[in-house]
């Protein structure tokens, strides 16, 4: 026998442990080399994790759930093994697993059940209470479970226990306790409880903490977005054709930022302590939606791409954010954010801080609105803009004036070529 330990890959300075996600093989399969066998989540990304080796997965370490840090052993694999083996179990995510398990045991032991997880915990103790199986009752949860719900229907419907023996109540570790019973004709009012992933606690982490550490204020104004639609519908097409990808909103908003993050820099900057630290270089975040959670990739160096690079980036970057592909070091570092939601048709927000950032552009939904344009009534497509910033180093000043400086920028797109 010839064993190859399977690891954890290595994380980044600032991730300190990961989440096991779901095993794609079982123990005793085949695996080919290079095949993933997992995914692992931190709390930035999702890492995949391949085989080092073909052969057969001969023991899973570390389980679905398991809590892990770099390098750690979760799995081996023997390359002189043949499928369908015999192989150990998995090894308890936690010393404490043991115990966690001893109530679903004890319920099914109470319902006269063969397994822990046929019936949920309250309505396993209706089934007691009940003198009833979980086979007198038909379940409709996951996977065949029993809810609370089908054990009240059953009663209502005059449903009767088996003529067995019932198994001894095991004794929980821990009381289980049920809802009060309701009628069962109020109809079902559903509930589940799901962990948050480690991405989504780390975005609720960052925000309470932009909340409490920035003394965060928001200015608005308002952006006739004309001259940037008849210019991009002017040049689309030479534009794709060019370039292989479609002129979009955001290139433009990329663009006006930048602009008006040269004429105001400290816009650009952050707080370190209690120092100003001014950045000379313009990466810029673009908040990008993903299965998992609100990502934020950064356009590095974003006074130096061109509209076409802008636009691919995006599109590479919101690719990978829908396949979990995106990785630490895109996500990494950024002076300034965009916050797109117009795209979902958000029509105003005040968009939230990512630290250590000191402002963010919140760009929402464009709408042919009436404007007075010369003392006459005109219709104009208008965009909202709003721009977040810590008013600890950035003045009001600033912040109205930088935001007119995207706004003059948008409205008038040859500022861009000038840079006046």
């Amino acid at each position: 026998m010839s064993i190859v330990e399977v690891k954890v890959p290595q994380l980044s300075e600032s991730v300190a442990e990961a989440t096991m996600l779901t095993w794609k093989k079982k123990a005793g399969e085949a695996v080919a080399v290079d095949e993933i066998l997992i995914e692992i989540e931190t709390d930035k990304v999702v890492l995949e994790v391949p085989a080092p080796s073909a052969g057969v997965l001969s023991e899973i370490v570390q389980p679905d759930g398991a809590t892990v840090v770099a390098d750690q052993l979760i799995a081996k694999i023997d390359t002189e093994g043949e499928a369908g083996a015999a192989a150990p179990a998995a090894a308890p995510a936690a010393a404490a697993a043991p115990a966690a398990a001893a109530p679903a045991a004890a319920a099914a032991a109470a319902t006269g059940g063969s397994k822990s997880d046929v019936a949920m915990p309250a309505a396993a103790k209706l089934l007691a209470d009940n003198n009833l199986k979980t086979s007198d009752v038909a379940g409709t949860g996951k996977d065949g479970r029993v809810t609370k719900g089908d054990v009240l229907g059953a009663v209502a419907s005059g449903a009767k226990p088996a003529a067995t023996i019932p198994a001894p109540a095991a004794k929980p570790a821990l009381p289980q306790v049920a809802a009060p019973a309701r009628a069962p004709d109020l109809g079902e009012r559903p509930e589940q409880r799901v962990p948050m992933s480690r991405l989504r606690a780390r975005i609720a982490e960052r925000l309470i903490q932009s909340q409490s550490t920035n003394a965060i204020l928001t200015t608005f104004n308002e952006v006739n977005m004309a001259p940037v639609m008849e210019l991009r519908k002017r040049f689309q097409d030479s534009f794709t054709k060019e370039h292989g990808v479609k002129l979009g909103f955001m290139s433009f908003f990329v663009k006006a930022a930048v602009h008006a993050l040269k004429k105001y820099p400290v816009i650009n900057a952050s707080v370190d302590g209690n120092h100003i630290l001014y950045h000379g270089y313009f990466d810029i975040g673009i908040a990008v939606g993903s299965p998992r959670g609100l990502v934020v990739p950064i356009l590095r160096n974003a006074d130096q791409m061109s509209f076409a690079d802008i636009e691919k980036k995006i599109a590479e970057y919101g690719k990978k954010a829908q396949d979990g592909k995106l990785g630490i070091e895109e996500m990494t570092g950024g002076t300034f954010s965009i916050s797109n939601g117009g795209t979902f048709g958000s029509m105003l927000s005040t968009p939230i801080i990512n630290p250590p950032q000191s402002a963010i552009l919140g760009v929402h939904a464009t709408k042919d609105r009436a404007v007075v344009e010369n003392g006459q009534i005109v219709v104009r497509p208008m965009n909202y803009l709003a721009m977040s910033y810590d008013h600890r180093i950035i003045d009001g000043r600033e912040a109205v004036l930088g935001l007119v400086a995207m706004k003059e920028a948008l409205e008038d797109p040859s500022r861009l070529l000038f840079d006046i």
